[in-house]
C-alpha cells in the first residue's frame, strides 16, 4: 500500500459519524505493533475514512480497527470489532517482474498456453493492459489477446485470442508503462522469449501437496491453508468460487483466496482464527484451470482438524546456497535459502529476497519458491561478476503460513559469498531436438501396451512408422471418434502422445499425411544423433563416486557423479536424491551394463529432496534398462541406454510414472500404462 494512502471502511448502512471520529475514536490505526497512528477520521453516510497525519513508514505492517463504539443512525453498535491489516510499499523501489510463465527461453510450450507475469509489488490495474503486456511472433507481428490483472498475487495474464503457431519463437514484453500503486513504473521493459511445441497439450493439472496435509491433526488456529499445483494456473480461476474451507460441518470460513505464481500455490488466509478442536474440509473445484485452460480432472478435497493453540514461532533459515563466506562460487550460481517450515509464497519476492553486489547494486533476477521443500531461489538474469563479493538477504517481510515474520536465529542472514572466475557447465546439454522427446526407440521402434499411457512430449524412431505401436496423437482431428494419426492402436493398446511422432515412411494412415515422411525421418535422425552425442558425453565424464555396493535402494545420495563398471539396482527400497537446497545440483549415474529398478514382485521409486529437479538427473546405461516390471512407482531423470528400455510389463493395470526421458540408441522402448512427463 502507498505510504500516503487514505484508509476507508464502507458499512452496509449510513453511520452516526460522531461515534467514529474523536473523541469517540472507534476508527483507530496502529503500527508498527501497537503504536497508535495519529490521524483524522472523516465520515459521510456509510463510508468512514482515516487520513494519517504523516506518511506511513515504508515496508511496515499496520492494523486498522473499527470498534463496537461505531453506531448506525438508530444507535445500534457494530456487532463486533472489525480488524484488518496491511503492509506499506518498500522504500522507493521500482517494481520488477519476479517470475514468468513460460520462463525465458522455454521450449515445447503448448500452443494453447496463456502467459503470466508476477510483479514484486501490487500494481495499478489501470496500467496493466494490452499496451503494456504484449506478445509478438516472427517479424514482430503482434498477437491479439486479452490482458487481465489479479491483485491477489500481483499476477498479470495474457490470453491469446487463438492458438499460437506450432514450433515458433515468440517474444513477450512488459513495458515501463506498467506502474505500481505509487505510480512508479518498471525501470526498463521486461522481455522474454519462448518456443511453442507442435501440438496442443491437454494434461489436466493436479494438486501435488497441501498444507495442512490431508488428515492432519492439532493444526494451529492461525493456520493459513495452501495447495500447490503441478503446473502454472490461471490466477483468474483461483478464487472464492473455486476454493472453499468449511467447518464445522458445511459452515463456510471467511477469508482471502490468493494465487502465488511463484510456486504455483493457492493460499487461503482466514479472516479470524479457526475454531479449536474442529474438523475442517478444504475443496478445490474443477473450475480451477491451468494457463492452457485445462481444468482439474475432478474436485480435490482434503480435511484436517485443529488443535487448541495459536502458534507464533517464527520460521528460520535452515541453510543457504552458497554458504555464508563461500568463495570461488560459479558465475552462473543461483542463490537459494531453505526455510524451517512452509512460507507464504506471496511474501517471497524481490522485495524480500535480494542479492546485491558492489555498492549495494541489486542483482536483477527471477525469484521462485519450492512449496514442497520450502526453498526460495533467486536466479540472476545475467552471470555474476568474477572475483566479486555479493550479499544475499531475506527480510522479515517473508512470513510463514501463519503470518509470522522470518526470525533471526537460523543460518546467517544476510550472508555473503565471493565469486570465482568460471561458469559451471552442466554435465550434458541435450540438443534442441532430443530435448523435446519423452521416448525414443533408436532404429527399432516404440511400443505401448495398455490404455492409460500418456506421453507429454514427442516420441520417435528412425525405423518405419509400423514399428511405433499402440500410440496416437491428436494433430489431425478425430473422424468418427478415431484419430487418423494412430499407430497400430487397438482397444487394449491405446496411448496418447501430447506431442509429435517422428518416424520413417510410410504415413501411419491415409488421413495422417504429414507423419511418416521424409521430413519426420530427418527430424528423427537428428534426434538419434543428438541422443548418441549426449550418451557419449556422459560416458566420457571422469569416473565419480564408487559405492560399496551396486544397490542404490534405501540410500540418500548427494549431487555428483556415481560410477559402476557393471550395473546399478534400485530394488531394496527407494533412492533419495538430496540437492541440499542447491537448485543447480546434478546427478550422473554411469554404468557399464544394465539398470534395474524394482523387481517382478515389488515396485521402487526415486524421491527428490532438498530442491532436486528431474531435469538434472542422468542415467548412462551400457546395456538395457528395466523399470518397475511390477508396475507403478516413479522413475526420475533422463535415461540414455545403449540397448532397450522397458517400463512395467504386459497386463499390469497400475500406472507407472516417468518424470524424465526414455532414450534408447540401438533398440526399442516398451512401456505399459505409463505416464511420461518431460522434465
Amino acid at each position: 500500500m502507498p505510504i500516503n494512502e487514505v484508509l476507508s471502511a464502507t458499512f452496509n448502512e449510513p453511520m452516526m459519524c460522531a461515534t467514529l471520529a474523536s473523541p469517540a475514536a472507534s476508527f483507530i490505526v496502529m503500527g508498527p505493533g501497537t503504536t497508535a497512528v495519529a490521524g483524522t477520521v472523516g465520515c459521510a453516510g456509510a463510508v468512514a475514512t482515516f487520513t494519517s497525519s504523516s506518511d506511513f513508514a515504508v515496508n511496515t505492517v499496520y492494523t486498522a480497527e473499527i470498534t463496537t463504539g461505531a453506531e448506525d443512525l438508530a444507535g445500534t453498535p457494530l456487532a463486533a470489532n472489525y480488524v484488518w491489516t496491511f503492509r506499506t510499499l518498500p522504500a522507493a523501489t521500482p517494481p520488477t517482474v519476479i517470475s514468468t510463465v513460460p520462463v525465458n527461453q522455454a521450449t515445447n510450450v503448448p500452443i494453447n498456453q496463456a502467459l503470466s507475469a508476477t510483479f514484486s509489488v501490487a500494481m495499478n490495474p489501470a496500467t496493466i493492459d494490452a499496451t503494456t503486456f504484449t506478445l509478438a511472433g516472427p517479424g514482430g507481428v503482434a498477437v491479439t489477446g486479452a490482458v487481465t490483472y489479479v491483485p491477489a498475487g500481483s499476477v498479470a495474464t495474457f490470453l491469446p485470442t487463438a492458438n499460437l503457431t506450432p514450433n515458433t519463437i515468440y517474444t513477450a514484453t512488459i513495458t515501463t508503462g506498467a506502474e505500481d500503486l505509487a505510480g512508479v513504473g518498471l525501470v526498463s521493459n521486461y522481455v522474454w522469449t519462448f518456443t511453442t511445441a507442435a501440438n496442443q497439450v491437454l494434461t489436466p493439472p493436479t494438486v501435488i501437496s497441501t498444507i495442512p496435509v490431508n488428515g492432519a491433526t492439532t493444526v494451529p488456529l492461525n493456520q493459513t491453508v495452501s495447495a500447490t499445483f503441478s503446473t502454472a494456473m490461471d490466477p483468474a480461476t483461483i478464487n472464492s468460487m473455486t476454493f472453499s474451507l468449511t467447518g464445522p460441518g458445511t459452515t463456510a470460513v471467511a477469508g482471502l483466496v490468493a494465487y502465488a505464481a511463484v510456486g504455483n500455490t493457492l493460499t487461503f488466509t482466514p479472516l479470524a482464527n479457526l475454531a479449536p478442536s474442529t474438523l475442517y474440509t478444504a475443496t478445490i473445484t474443477t473450475g480451477a484451470r491451468d494457463l492452457a485452460g485445462t481444468a482439474l480432472a475432478s474436485n480435490y478435497v482434503w480435511t484436517f482438524s485443529t488443535g487448541t493453540v495459536v502458534v507464533v514461532n517464527p520460521p528460520e533459515l535452515v541453510s543457504t546456497v552458497p554458504l555464508n563466506a563461500a568463495t570461488n562460487v560459479p558465475l552462473n550460481q543461483a542463490v537459494s535459502a531453505t526455510f524451517s517450515e512452509a512460507m507464504n509464497p506471496l511474501t517471497i519476492t524481490t522485495g524480500t529476497f535480494q542479492v546485491t553486489g558492489p555498492g549495494g547494486t541489486a542483482i536483477v533476477g527471477i525469484v521462485s519458491y519450492d512449496a514442497v521443500n520450502f526453498i526460495a531461489t533467486l536466479t540472476p538474469s545475467l552471470p555474476l561478476i568474477a572475483n566479486t563479493t555479493y550479499t544475499a538477504t531475506i527480510t522479515d517481510g517473508a512470513t510463514n503460513l501463519g503470518g509470522t515474520a522470518l526470525g533471526s536465529s537460523g543460518a546467517p542472514n544476510p550472508w555473503t559469498f565471493t565469486t570465482g572466475t568460471t561458469v559451471v557447465i552442466p554435465p550434458v546439454v541435450l540438443g534442441p531436438v532430443i530435448v523435446l522427446y519423452g521416448g525414443f526407440g533408436g532404429d527399432s521402434g516404440m511400443t505401448n501396451q495398455g490404455i492409460l499411457t500418456v506421453v507429454n512430449a514427442d516420441i520417435g524412431t528412425t525405423a518405419a512408422s509400423t514399428l511405433i505401436t499402440g500410440f496416437y496423437d491428436e494433430s489431425v482431428a478425430a473422424v468418427a471418434g478415431v484419430y487418423p494419426c494412430s499407430y497400430t492402436v487397438t482397444p487394449l493398446n491405446k496411448g496418447l502422445v501430447n506431442g509429435t511422432i517422428n518416424t520413417a515412411a510410410p504415413p501411419p494412415t491415409v488421413g495422417c499425411p504429414n507423419e511418416g515422411t521424409a521430413p519426420t525421418m530427418a527430424i528423427a535422425t537428428e534426434a538419434l544423433l543428438e541422443a548418441q552425442t549426449a550418451y557419449t558425453a556422459l560416458k566420457n565424464l571422469p569416473p565419480g563416486n564408487i559405492l560399496s555396493t551396486n544397490e542404490l535402494g534405501n540410500r540418500t545420495l548427494a549431487p555428483g557423479t556415481y560410477t559402476s563398471a557393471s550395473f546399478y539396482d534400485i530394488t531394496t527400497g527407494p533412492l533419495t536424491l538430496d540437492a541440499q537446497g542447491d537448485p543447480n545440483a546434478t546427478w550422473v549415474f554411469q554404468m557399464g551394463t544394465y539398470l534395474t529398478v524394482g523387481s517382478p514382485s515389488s515396485t521402487e521409486s526415486i524421491v527428490l529432496a532438498g530442491g532436486a529437479q528431474a531435469k538434472n538427473v542422468y542415467w548412462q546405461v551400457g546395456s538395457a534398462a528395466t523399470i518397475n516390471g511390477a508396475g507403478g512407482g516413479t522413475m526420475v531423470g533422463t535415461i540414455l541406454s545403449q540397448a532397450g528400455i522397458s517400463v512395467s510389463t504386459a497386463g499390469n493395470g497400475m500406472i507407472s510414472t516417468v518424470d524424465g526421458r526414455l532414450l534408447a540408441l540401438t533398440a526399442s522402448v516398451t512401456i505399459v500404462n505409463t505416464i511420461i512427463n518431460l522434465p
